[in-house]
């Protein structure tokens, strides 16, 4: 008897968790299909791919959505991610708020500022030059020119050469 019970438990432990992912799943559908009632135009809203807009158009399985004044795009319902709060949409699109204080330094765009014993015209002074190993050929270093006086400059082993 003690054998037959734990041979079913795996069994019931499984139909347990299944049924419990299922009601939480249905939970989720459920509060999504709130959240996209709740659209009406001139809402905030974000898309599940992170874009902001505001909602000019509802249809059946789509809506009209203004990314930036003026521009318009058609998105399918399913892609709403939230439907914002107008303080909130506001805050994030248009940077209302007084938490917006920035701690930390600006970070600027080329390395001239982080470079303090350079001179203030650093983009008119010669860059160094660098040496990779190459040498400067001079005339006395240049290979020597073994094209015999022939005016096709190919060599005898050269295909094309006459």
């Amino acid at each position: 008897m003690n054998s037959s019970l734990l041979t079913f438990l795996p069994f019931v432990v499984l139909i347990g968790a299944m049924f419990l992912m299922t009601r939480s799943a249905k939970k989720k559908q459920q509060a999504a299909v709130t959240m996209r009632d709740q659209l009406g135009p001139g809402s905030g809203v974000r898309t599940i791919g992170g874009m902001y807009a505001t909602v000019k158009e509802i249809g059946e399985d789509t809506v009209t959505l203004e990314v930036a004044p003026g521009v318009h795009a058609v998105y399918a319902k399913n892609a709403i991610g939230a439907v914002l709060e107008d303080e909130e949409y506001n805050r994030i699109v248009h940077g209302t708020g007084d938490d917006l204080t920035i701690d930390t330094p600006v970070v600027p765009d080329d390395a001239s500022s982080l470079l303090k014993d350079e001179p203030a015209d650093a983009d008119k002074a010669e860059a160094p030059k660098l040496d990779l190993g190459k040498k400067d050929e001079t005339a006395a270093d240049a290979p020597e020119d073994t094209t015999d006086g022939k005016t096709d400059g190919k060599t005898d082993g050269e295909a094309g050469a006459k």
